[in-house]
């Protein structure tokens, strides 16, 4: 089995693909989300994602063999709450993560109710349409810290040559109460500060990410860092490896700088 890249993904917003007028204004995002799969060294065995719109007490491990819908939110369609995206889960490579979590010595346990929310099911129905790709989750850690997300990753690093590719799905600007024309200056600062930084040596780039609250208007793009600690995971899980940049637009949600990472 060839080793797996890993990914940060800038996931978009709610159930876009099945709206048309906010996929019209994604569709830089879906053309690098369906390429996605070209770029893998082989079919995956599984897809494993880490979601901002998931955390817990500890790094909880999507164990359901069909996991279900997590429509998690508000104002849209009817018809957007009744999506279904019906890709198998993965349990006994949930297990096989959990194992490697806890012997790394991290908090976890098996989920096996939770389902698939939208920073899951939104890029993953570009990406695999046909739903054939089992795919599980871990959950993100109450508090954020970035030590702790890193040493996830690299907890999570052997999947990558067990076929398994890891994704991180957040967004590398995420403040709700600022999208718009306000969010213009603080999302190219902080995206262009995060552009460099992906771009240093792994161990420097290491550094400025677990520091990443000393950016040009880090406060202001991450007010809470859900949407960020996911590129810590991925970063933890190929942290040898170089990055390049997939996805990168300006002006999404009416003002956001928005860029999406692999590495390896």
């Amino acid at each position: 089995m060839t080793r797996m890249p890993t990914y940060f993904i800038s996931h978009g917003g709610g159930p876009w693909p099945w709206l048309p007028e906010m996929r019209r204004g994604f569709a830089e995002l879906e053309r690098t989300l369906a390429a996605m799969p070209s770029e893998f060294p082989e079919k995956p065995k599984a897809v494993l994602m880490i979601s901002g719109h998931w955390e817990t007490a500890d790094f909880a491990v999507m164990s359901s063999n069909a996991p279900p819908m997590v429509y998690d939110y508000t104002g849209f369609p009817a018809h957007t709450y009744e999506i279904t995206y019906p890709a198998p889960g993965a349990p006994t490579l949930a297990q096989r993560t959990a194992d490697l979590i806890k012997a790394a010595g991290l908090p976890t346990h098996l989920d096996d109710q939770q389902g698939f929310d939208h920073g899951v099911f939104a890029p993953m129905a570009v990406i695999y349409p046909e739903a054939d790709v089992p795919t599980y989750q871990v959950s993100l850690q109450h508090g954020y810290d970035p030590a702790a997300h890193f040493a996830l990753g690299r907890a999570l690093a052997p999947l990558r040559d067990e076929g398994v590719l890891i994704v991180g799905s957040g967004l590398s600007y995420h403040n709700l109460r600022n999208f718009g024309p306000g969010a213009r200056v603080p999302s190219t600062e902080f995206d262009t500060w995060l552009n460099d930084v992906m771009l240093r040596d792994p161990e420097e780039r290491t550094q400025a990410l677990l520091n990443w609250e000393t950016a040009p208007s880090a406060r202001i793009a991450h007010k809470e860092e859900d949407h960020l600690a996911p590129i810590f995971v991925a970063l933890g899980a190929a942290e040898a490896d170089a990055s390049t940049v997939t996805y990168h637009e300006e002006g999404i949600f009416g003002g956001v700088t928005a860029t999406s990472f692999r590495l390896g």
